[in-house]
């Protein structure tokens, strides 16, 4: 089968490989075309529609709704199944689904970052036609560790959503009691040591938590990327006249951060907004 995978960045990239390598011929395009170049066992094409003429599959898995539109407003998409990987809000989602017309149109974010992209294990959030997710399952399995399917187009979307609300609202709360720990003179390495491997202690404390202790931040998944998704959940929040202080407050922390530079840097750069002495 012929998957043709448009974007290749932190994501896109390791999702294309892992495609290539399962034997997929996997078509792959870019904005940047390096980058297109530079995904492994794919053919680089110069035009969004090179890359997906005569896919049995397209992916889009670009930064924003915005991108999305651009790339695919004017594609000729044929009898492939358009498999929609961005993560891009409600709004967006629908403008989408209109774009896509007849074209069968399965969203389907993902959750996970670069490491879990690299390794195949990221969790597939699968809303759409059932015969379209049935011929999508092969690209799922390759991509994700496990697929949750969803009903119509436009569910896996607002289930991601609920996700990155309450991944946003853990990672703000991690870096506060970090930057608390350190102010009042506790050892924040002693409190992850603690919680660690109990009912209070989540793998991604551990994981986000030693890069704000060491202050190294090696982007899995950019600050800039979060806050787009944290500004997503208050856009939702909003339209469905939700009240979210707590998401409100962490994009005030991000922006914050961004504001000192550390937007390109990962996500849990945020504590950087609150660390002593910054």
């Amino acid at each position: 089968m012929i998957v043709s995978v448009l974007g290749t960045g932190t994501m896109g990239a390791p999702m294309a490989e892992n495609l290539a390598a399962a034997g997929f011929d996997v078509r792959v395009w870019n904005r940047s075309l390096e980058k297109a170049r530079a995904v492994e066992g794919a053919s680089a094409c110069s035009s969004p529609g090179e890359a997906s003429a005569g896919a049995d599959f397209v992916l889009t898995v670009l930064s924003d709704g915005d991108a999305v539109e651009e790339t695919v407003r004017d594609l000729d998409f044929g009898d492939a199944v358009w498999l929609q990987m961005s993560t891009v809000g409600i709004e967006a989602t629908e403008r989408l689904m209109e774009i896509a017309g007849d074209v069968q149109f399965v969203d389907a974010p993902v959750v996970g970052t670069k490491k879990p992209a690299e390794e195949g294990k990221l969790v597939v959030l699968a809303s759409g036609p059932s015969d379209a997710l049935d011929r999508a399952g092969p690209v799922f399995d390759v991509v994700g560790a496990k697929t949750v399917a969803l009903g119509e187009a436009g569910e896996g979307t607002r289930l991601k959503l609920v996700i990155n609300a309450w991944l946003v609202i853990l990672l703000q709360g991690l870096a506060e009691s970090i930057a608390f720990a350190e102010a009042i003179g506790v050892d924040p390495q002693v409190f992850l040591d603690t919680i660690g491997g109990g009912p209070t202690g989540p793998p991604y404390a551990e994981l986000k938590g030693k890069m704000m202790i060491a202050r190294e931040f090696d982007p899995s998944f950019s600050l800039a990327l979060a806050r787009k998704d944290a500004a997503l959940v208050l856009e939702a929040a909003e339209r469905h006249g939700f009240d979210a202080p707590l998401v409100s407050l962490v994009m005030h922390k991000m922006d914050e951060a961004i504001e000192a530079g550390h937007g390109d840097e990962d996500m849990a750069a945020t504590f950087l907004a609150s660390a002593p002495g910054r």
